[in-house]
């Protein structure tokens, strides 16, 4: 007989106090009762895509810190030699 070994995930959760605009709130609320979510499910979930979303945005600036980068005035000239301006 083998047993199985399962991963129990525990999440910790912090109390904060959040100053909404007024409609951003309303919004909230409307969007939790339609969805049947919490508004701390909702708002968690908008973080974590924003904080992904950011995490994406560094490794691309670190990908791209090896690229050439081009002055103001070249890019204007390589523009007029292409015809553009």
């Amino acid at each position: 007989m083998t047993s199985k070994r399962q991963s129990v995930k525990v999440l910790i959760m912090s109390k904060a106090t959040l100053y909404l605009d007024e409609t951003v709130h309303k919004a909230l609320r409307l969007k939790a009762a339609e969805t049947r979510q919490s508004m701390s499910d909702l708002v968690n979930d908008a973080l974590k895509a924003s904080l992904s979303e950011d995490l994406e945005d560094i490794q691309e600036i670190k990908e791209r810190r090896k690229d050439k980068t081009v002055g103001f005035e070249e890019f204007l000239g390589q523009l007029r030699s292409d015809g553009i301006i």
